[in-house]
């Protein structure tokens, strides 16, 4: 049976500062892997040091091209190469779509999708043959269940993350069609009680689709065959599944971790 070993490999993971980006990261050093935290975020440099020696920080601007290209040099003298690479970097700003704010958009539109398609040019660029790192590897997307349903509030949201779906899908492809030896795969997270995931809670009620944060996450519940939220924990180990060579004929695949809430 294959293990789930990540040992010798090498991974950046953006937005790794906290939340759900931090479990994946305590996970892939947890399962052998030497870790960089990539975040805008100044707890990231603190995340990182949590996780002990042979592990590394990087700030990132996941929007910024030249932040990307400077992060991946870093990642590679930090930690000897690169092997993984998480776009996990994302926000969410709720709103209905009668009162969508353009400015609040863009900020979507920028950090999920703007930032997973750099994130994938830059980890091609550095683990294909003749790269920085050039053996090849994989890359997890991070997109959402709200790509698969349709839940009120989260309209811009929900597009970026069918975005991620479809960068993903795309980027297989060109992967395989041009030799580059790296698998592109995506996770599709349900609710989790993160600071995020409780900010959507709290948001929705507060534009009205819901008499209470408790009410909103109740009705999660009702649509999830799994009854329960997800865990860190949860979305952690899917990430170490598609990172290890359990999956090693897997690309170009979404992964549902959401208790079927999206069936």
């Amino acid at each position: 049976m294959t293990s789930y070993s990540l040992a010798g490999r090498r991974a950046l993971v953006t937005g790794g500062a906290q939340g759900l980006g931090e479990g994946m990261a305590r996970a892939l050093a947890a399962a052998g892997a030497r870790v960089v935290i990539g975040d805008i975020d100044p707890l990231g440099k603190d995340t990182a040091a949590s996780l002990g020696d042979g592990h590394g920080h990087v700030t990132l601007d996941v929007t910024d091209d030249a932040s990307w290209e400077e992060a991946i040099v870093s990642t590679v003298e930090q930690v000897g190469g690169l092997d993984l690479l998480v776009n996990n970097a994302g926000i969410e700003i709720t709103s209905l779509l009668a009162d969508l704010d353009a400015a609040d958009a863009a900020r979507m539109l920028n950090v999920n999708v703007l930032g997973t398609a750099l994130g994938i040019k830059h980890g091609f660029r550095a683990m294909r043959p003749g790269g920085a790192a050039g053996e090849g590897g994989g890359i997890i997307n991070i997109a959402s269940v709200a790509a698969t349903i349709a839940f009120p509030g989260i309209s811009v949201y929900s597009a970026t993350k069918s975005a991620v779906d479809r960068l993903t899908r795309v980027a297989a492809m060109e992967s395989g069609k041009l030799g580059y030896g790296v698998r592109v795969n995506c996770i599709y997270p349900g609710l989790v009680p993160t600071r995020m995931g409780a900010g959507l809670a709290n948001d929705v009620a507060q534009i009205g689709l819901f008499g209470s944060p408790e009410e909103a996450v109740g009705a999660v519940i009702e649509l999830t065959p799994g009854g329960r939220l997800g865990t860190v924990e949860d979305m952690a180990d899917a990430v170490v599944f598609l990172a290890s060579d359990a999956s090693r004929f897997i690309t170009g695949a979404g992964l549902p971790v959401d208790g079927g809430m999206g069936m």
